[in-house]
């Protein structure tokens, strides 16, 4: 186990302000805590919603048809992140420069509820993961877990897929996130380099419809092989069939009135 306090390296050491700049890595010139600037695109990680489903017309029956959520930008956070944050953070970008990935190979950092989340572009997500499982000073082994998200038909990239890293050398863990739009939902496969992710790629892809380039069987998990469409997407049909009970029949989600 090594020491967790954090670790920052000179100025100018092992990444400038012009390679990371809006990403919250960026070193400080008077060698400082590194201060981040604001990406002028921020990734968007949901979407402003009305009711408590998100309904409009008929199928809201929980009474707050009047509520109202704005929509969640992810603000890159600044440093220090704190803890062991910064040292993860200093040793992934390193790592990143001495294999001449490009500088907008992470495209935001953000530390959030305790936790961080590296967005990744997702042409470089295979060289990140296999830096992150291999570096001695990041060792994180193990994907323990690949999911889908979808913020709706109003958000730019709507599609992400969230991968939760342990490593279990330093009992550590961290995010990677990439975003891709529903028209080009490509990304490649990490089940070359975390063999646990095979599964979860295919319920995401069942689910949500994220395309994993080079995964080994990217068939259907929990639909059957036929099914049309990918429920979990946020356009995705309600649907269902009437159900009867105690002798009453219940109509499906999208044609019950609405008390809002």
């Amino acid at each position: 186990m090594t020491d967790d306090k954090p670790t920052t390296p000179a100025p100018g050491e092992r990444h400038s302000s012009a390679e990371h700049a809006g990403t919250g890595l960026e070193p400080a010139a008077n060698g400082a805590a590194p201060a981040a600037d604001i990406p002028s695109t921020p990734v968007v990680t949901g979407q402003a919603r009305k009711g408590m489903f998100g309904v409009a017309g008929t199928g809201d029956t929980s009474g707050f048809g009047g509520l109202r959520r704005p929509v969640h930008v992810a603000v890159p956070s600044e440093r220090p992140f704190g803890g062991w944050f910064d040292q993860v953070a200093d040793e992934l970008f390193a790592a990143i420069d001495e294999r001449g990935l490009p500088a907008d190979t992470v495209r935001q950092v953000t530390v959030d509820r305790g936790e961080i989340t590296f967005y990744l572009r997702r042409e470089h997500l295979l060289e990140v993961a296999r830096i992150l499982r291999d570096e001695e000073t990041l060792r994180f082994e193990l994907c323990s877990s690949v999911s889908g998200v979808d913020y709706g038909p109003d958000v730019a990239e709507r599609l992400h897929s969230v991968y939760h890293l342990t490593s279990m050398t330093y009992r550590r863990r961290i995010r990677l996130e990439v975003c891709v739009d529903v028209d080009d939902p490509h990304m490649p496969s990490v089940v070359a380099v975390y063999p646990t992710a095979d599964w979860h790629e295919r319920e995401a892809w069942d689910m949500f419809g994220i395309v994993y380039d080079g995964h080994p069987a990217l068939t259907r998990i929990l639909m059957p092989d036929d099914w049309d469409g990918h429920p979990q997407r946020k356009d995705y049909p309600l649907g269902g069939v009437p159900v009867e009970y105690k002798g009453a029949e219940i109509p499906p989600p999208d044609q019950r009135r609405s008390y809002s």
